[in-house]
């Protein structure tokens, strides 16, 4: 039985700083099979926007608190990717017209987390974000 959501295969290249241990990603390629395409450019920009929205929480996003309350109160204290850090991202989409089109929201987030961690640490990674001091810990 086939699922009711988007098939996403990607594959990420990653960069490590061998002396800070800074993971960034430079090019994602996905290819992206929805059933019937209805809205190209849309199917597009929404496995895109899972990409980067799924690299961001991957190699930045990290709620911290203390035992009494929440310290990640502003932007400064919860970090985002920045544009200047966005990957450059292809997508390839297969259309098969003669198949019911599928949901594609968020389709793309966990296959990204995992190929980030698997190119950056090649180990598995139990938790976000991988940044050095955490992976290392």
């Amino acid at each position: 039985m086939r699922t009711t959501k988007t098939y996403v295969a990607l594959i990420a290249d990653v960069v490590v700083d061998r002396n800070s241990g800074a993971v960034r990603v430079e090019r994602v390629t996905a290819a992206a099979d929805a059933g019937q395409t209805i809205n190209p450019d849309g199917l597009r920009n929404q496995i895109e926007g899972g990409i980067i929205q799924g690299a961001s929480w991957t190699l930045k996003e990290q709620v911290k608190f203390d035992k009494e309350r929440i310290l990640s109160r502003d932007w400064v204290g919860y970090p985002i990717l920045t544009f200047a850090k966005v990957p450059a991202v292809d997508v390839v989409l297969i259309d098969h017209p003669e198949l019911p089109s599928l949901g594609a929201g968020e389709a793309s987030q966990g296959p990204i987390s995992a190929a980030i961690a698997m190119r950056s640490v090649m180990q598995r990674v139990r938790g976000c974000a991988i940044y050095p001091s955490r992976r290392n810990a």
